[in-house]
């Protein structure tokens, strides 16, 4: 996959004065040894005591091109200097702290950074820093390196988003307010948007008719299809979109190293251009560049986040319709732990990579063809999506430009779905309550992202450091715990 940040990860260890900065110095070495059982990372060697020391550090580590930092309390730590490095540090920082190693060696030994992790903390508030603290962030060596490899996909998330441009194609369609993109956040969260016309995408389409590379994308087209290849007839025309956003983007993205696309594919783009969109929508997705359909702009922000985090293809799909009772009574009940109301099927007409799916055929989108000559709604791709653990999710910007999202696992159960599209039968443990009390209560659109994989821990992570306050992050909520708006008189 190309589109995703990587990661020079660094580590600097820092010291109070009245103690002494060997501890800090052997219990760093420790920490790197131990990482390096996992990954790279660049070792700072100056130990933080001072302001001015602090400027050696960050000098160093500029100029070994980090790109995210780890802040290591080895022991109590300099208020003032440990939490200024995090504010001048350019990308995402964690700050841990050492746990004591033994028994026999707590006088000269003893490094208090338990207590020293209480000061970081309030300084980084007091200066309003933005730094990544583990859900227990002190340890010993293993248990540091194991904090800083749960650290690397939320740094990369923060690296994607400031380095973000998303470009649309709109105007979203009439009556789809679901969409709507208040774009302030956008800017607050340091992505960029380039919203653009239809039209403009039009002309951009048409200057490519004959583009001497269309062959080639055409064969990778009939190689990814296979037997699912139901239209030959419209993959030259897939093939010439499929090169026109590619373009697009290398000619519009600017300053910005990453990009994702939310794109317009009805009421005229089929009659216009000739084809649906979905399946080219796709193919770019499994690239890494998200694309997201109806012009749903935070929809394409929460799958270039999924994307980072789950370092893997995801997609975008309606929360869209009840499993029938009969069909979970002869399928699913006694086979797997849901009730009825933890599944529904997630749903959409074509957009899913052919990767994700456990069978997959090109053909014509249904929905559209039922007011429309069936040979311009051709090129949505359709099948199971595969079975197996996922996690739901979306970052959204309500009508007053508040941030918020809501993150559940779940799994694609491995149930036929007897349907159309790109589609699955999803289980979620209190779905029906989540539903209700998240997804209806917090305004939400039809439209999740899906990770294929349990991601929730990063995601949750990403989203307190870009700056979504706790109790706007929506979760599936065991029985035992009500919602705030939950009748409790079941």
């Amino acid at each position: 996959m190309k589109n995703l940040p990587e990661l020079k990860l660094g580590i600097v260890a820092v010291s109070r004065d009245c103690f002494p900065m060997s501890l800090s110095e052997g219990r760093r070495k420790a920490v790197v040894a131990e990482y390096s059982k996992k990954g790279t990372i660049y070792e700072c060697p100056v130990v933080i005591e001072s302001e001015v020391d602090m400027q050696k550090a960050l000098k160093d580590i500029e100029n070994a091109k980090c790109n995210a930092l780890v802040v290591y309390l080895g022991n109590f730590g300099p208020e003032t200097p440990e939490t200024l490095i995090a504010k001048y540090f350019d990308g995402p920082v964690m700050v841990v702290a050492a746990a004591e190693e033994t028994g026999d060696n707590l006088i000269q030994g003893r490094g208090d950074a338990y207590c020293g992790m209480l000061n970081a903390s309030y300084n980084l508030k007091l200066r309003n820093v933005k730094a990544y603290i583990p859900e227990y962030p002190v340890g010993d060596a293993g248990d540091i390196a194991n904090m800083i490899e749960e650290f690397v996909p939320v740094a990369k998330a923060i690296i994607g988003l400031n380095n973000l441009k998303i470009i649309s194609f709109g105007p979203r369609p009439q009556d789809f307010l679901a969409c709507n993109a208040p774009i302030k956040q956008l800017y607050n969260l340091g992505v960029e948007i380039e919203e653009n016309s239809e039209l403009d995408l039009f002309e951009a389409f048409n200057k490519h008719a004959g583009d001497e590379r269309i062959p080639t994308v055409v064969q990778s087209m009939e190689a990814e299809l296979s037997t699912g290849n139901m239209k030959p007839e419209i993959l030259p025309k897939l093939a010439q979109y499929e090169i026109t956003l590619l373009d697009w983007i290398e000619e519009h993205k600017g300053s910005r190293e990453y990009v994702a696309i939310a794109s317009k594919c009805w009421p005229a783009f089929q009659t216009q251009f000739g084809f649906v969109p979905c399946y080219v929508n796709s193919r770019l997705t499994a690239m890494g560049i998200p694309v997201s359909c109806e012009v749903d702009i935070y929809g394409a922000l929460s799958e270039f986040i999924g994307t980072v985090v789950s370092n893997d293809t995801v997609t975008l799909l309606d929360i869209n319709n009840t499993v029938p009772a009969d069909m979970y009574e002869s399928e699913i009940k006694g086979k797997y732990d849901y009730t009825l109301k933890d599944t529904f099927m997630g749903f959409h007409c074509g957009n899913t990579a052919a990767g994700k799916l456990s069978f997959c055929s090109m053909k014509y989108q249904l929905i559209m063809a039922r007011s429309l000559p069936e040979e311009v709604t051709q090129g949505t791709l359709e099948g199971d999506i595969i079975p197996g653990d996922i996690t739901f999710f979306r970052l959204q910007s309500t009508a007053d430009a508040k941030l918020r999202g809501y993150i559940a696992h779940g799994e694609v159960l491995p149930v036929a779905t007897r349907s159309f599209g790109g589609i699955g039968v999803f289980a979620i443990p209190e779905m029906g309550r989540f539903y209700r009390h998240v997804l209806i209560e917090g305004n939400y659109p039809h439209h999740g992202a899906v990770a294929f994989g349990h991601f929730g821990k990063a995601l949750y992570e990403v989203f307190k450091y870009i700056g979504v306050e706790v109790e706007e992050i929506g979760f599936n909520q065991p029985k035992s715990m009500l919602y705030k708006t939950e009748n409790p008189f079941e």
